[in-house]
């Protein structure tokens, strides 16, 4: 079905540095103009991000500091770039939580006065979201080809996720039929607790996760301020929570006793 438009839409995707909307830098960008009468121009750019690449991005777009160091910057090709956008709507995968706020933001630094209070965007991926279904019964379905009856019933719930993993590890070759890897392919984040209020910084030791102290190493703060420790552990803060929390609590005093 071809799109109803009134004014032109701009599908963009952008490849960058990293995942930090303020800190990360663009380093390919491309669009391609729908316009209403059904005419197409499409445009790729190659953007020196004036920052080095790390090799974990660089490993999923393949883009490298070799690759773009002889290319113009964000800077240089503002001014190209909006034009090709200014008058139309934006479209994108995740762009609204990623996209177009990263383009806003190369395109301030680059003195450009960009906003979206003229224009309207669609992110394709909300749309994929709202109407295909993540539930046990949609995955049991497509995973599994059988209906999902008495859906939510505890004990069917559990058989269907059994056969739903069965035939995950039929699917995808990538996944190892191993019960660490397949914790560790699962796991979105290592917290030192279920709730993840107590994380761990770059060297495995545990921080903070929440509140005023985000960030801080535990061990620190409960040194500094005593009285965090009483806090939490008289709060409404999960049992597992606050049993992490005292074994770090003894891990310390231990240490200093011997």
């Amino acid at each position: 079905m071809e799109l109803k438009l009134s004014r032109p839409i701009c599908f963009f995707d952008l490849e960058t540095t990293g995942i930090d909307v303020a800190r990360d830098r663009v380093v390919e960008i491309s669009i391609l103009k729908i316009f209403p009468n059904g005419n197409k121009e499409s445009r790729t750019w190659l953007v020196n991000p004036e920052m080095p690449i790390p090799p974990e991005s660089s490993a999923i777009h393949g883009i490298t500091d070799e690759k773009v160091k002889d290319e113009p910057t964000f800077k240089a090709l503002s001014k190209t770039i909006y034009a090709m956008i200014k008058d139309s709507d934006l479209a994108g995968f995740n762009s609204d939580r990623f996209d177009i706020p990263v383009l806003a933001e190369e395109m301030l630094r680059s003195d450009i006065d960009f906003d979206m209070g003229s224009r309207v965007s669609v992110d394709v991926q909300t749309i994929f979201h709202k109407m295909e279904q993540r539930t046990l019964s949609a995955a049991y379905k497509f995973y599994c080809g059988k209906s999902l009856d008495d859906a939510h019933s505890a004990e069917v719930d559990t058989n269907a996720t059994y056969e739903v993993l069965k035939s995950q590890l039929d699917r995808y070759a990538e996944l190892e039929n191993d019960m660490k890897f397949l914790s560790n392919f699962t796991t979105r984040r290592v917290t030192a607790d279920f709730a993840g209020f107590i994380g761990f910084d770059e060297d495995g030791v545990e921080v903070f996760a929440f509140g005023k102290h985000k960030g801080r190493k535990v061990e620190e703060v409960l040194e500094q301020e005593p009285g965090y420790f009483g806090w939490i552990l008289n709060a409404d803060f999960p049992r597992y929570t606050k049993k992490v929390l005292t074994a770090i609590k003894l891990r310390k005093l231990n240490t200093k006793l011997s």
